[in-house]
């Protein structure tokens, strides 16, 4: 009886232990295959965050803040006005520049008639000379005629002193009405300086007093802070009534539909990371409830310690070799954080799938096009400009 018994309990144990060894193996078998056909072509790490554009709003003249339109978490458009700035010092200086362009066209205008009446005055010169020289040739004939009269004494000497007189007065009024030609066609010459080549809107000093309506024009319109773009507003600096200097920060936004993933991979996982592979991400904000999929759209050009503030110096005291990581950028679709948005700085789980090996190391070809760019400020120039004609035209 009980060597029947022993003999059962043998013969379990062997069956236990076959079924445990045919478990292993299987698994075993499992695991090497998929390690084969998919756990080998992994790279994984959880050293990844969420990055993104941080637009930074800063002033671009010096006021003091009259109305907050925007406040954290809030959504903004391109265009849109987040703050308004005391307007009434940009607009006595607009008046300066105004009135100042106006005299400005006024003077040129002036100096452009003047040639004008200059060259009159020549004319009344010329004819002055042609007068003048009539005047010398006259008396010059009579003195002529008289001075063999006074040997016979038919003509007496006091008329010729006289005559003689008369062509001393004639020679020395040509002469002064010759200076004041000469003195006419160099006022002429000087003013044709000033105005040769050119029109009165493109004088040089009207052009000038143009600039600074352009610039007083601008700066009044800059009293108004807009949005470059469409984001949320992650963080608000700037108070009522504070007074802000140009480039201080306002206000910092974040385009959440613009985001990107930064994987920080150890040196040893590069070497079959390609760009243009697929990746699967995770997000501790929703678990393994959502995957993120992504591709890989750059490698860095450094590791994060060569760009470090204090970067490590080996080369001093007892080294330690420390494995280093080099960033990774993940692009994520834009469809995907529509539906489950994330926020900058979350912690992400990262999967690359290095099966295609035939991306490339390091991009090769400078960008075709803007990263970015923004037509928020794209009228004022515009709009300036037209002011500067309407007072050209309103003082010629």
């Amino acid at each position: 009886m009980n060597d029947t018994h022993n003999e059962t309990s043998a013969n379990n144990r062997r069956l236990g232990l076959t079924v445990l060894a045919s478990a292993v193996l299987v698994l075993a078998l499992g695991y090497g295959a998929w390690h084969w056909f998919t756990g080998r072509h992994q790279e994984n790490t959880d050293n990844a965050y969420v990055s993104g554009n941080v637009v930074q709003i800063t002033p671009q003249i010096t006021g003091s803040v009259t109305s907050i339109l925007a406040d954290e978490a809030d959504m903004v458009k391109a265009g849109q006005v987040l703050f308004k700035m005391d307007p009434m010092d940009a607009k006595l200086a607009l008046e300066q520049a105004q009135e100042q362009l106006g005299q400005a066209v006024r003077e040129v205008k002036t100096m452009f008639d003047n040639n004008q009446t200059l060259s009159q005055q020549i004319k009344v010169r010329q004819a002055d000379v042609a007068k003048a020289q009539n005047e010398l040739s006259k008396a010059q004939g009579d003195l002529e005629r008289r001075s063999p009269m006074s040997q016979s004494g038919s003509v007496g000497l006091e008329e010729i002193a006289h005559a003689s007189e008369q062509a001393l007065m004639a020679k020395h009024n040509v002469d002064q009405t010759l200076a004041a030609l000469e003195v006419a066609k160099d006022q002429l010459t000087a003013s044709l300086t000033q105005t040769k080549g050119t029109t009165v809107a493109q004088h040089p000093s009207v052009k000038r007093a143009a600039s600074k309506v352009r610039e007083a024009y601008l700066a009044m319109h800059r009293t108004d802070i807009l949005s470059p773009i469409d984001a949320h507003v992650a963080k608000r600096f700037v108070q009522l009534g504070q007074r802000v200097a140009a480039g201080s920060a306002l206000m910092t936004l974040v385009s959440l539909d613009q985001l990107w993933v930064d994987a920080n991979f150890k040196e040893a996982q590069l070497k079959n990371i390609r760009l243009g592979q697929n990746v699967t991400l995770d997000s501790d904000l929703y678990g393994s409830q959502v995957t993120y999929h992504g591709k890989v759209a750059a490698l860095g050009s450094g590791t994060g310690g060569a760009f470090a503030l204090l970067p490590a110096q080996n080369a001093t005291g007892n080294w330690i070799k420390v494995v280093q990581r080099v960033p990774v950028r993940i692009s994520l679709d834009p469809q995907e954080l529509k539906v489950n948005p994330l926020r900058l700085g979350l912690s992400m789980e990262v999967s690359v799938d290095t099966s295609d090996q035939t991306g490339a190391l390091l991009t090769t070809q400078p960008r075709a096009q803007a990263l970015s760019s923004t037509k928020a400020y794209e009228t004022d120039e515009a709009q300036a400009q037209a002011v500067v004609q309407r007072i050209i035209h309103d003082n010629l």
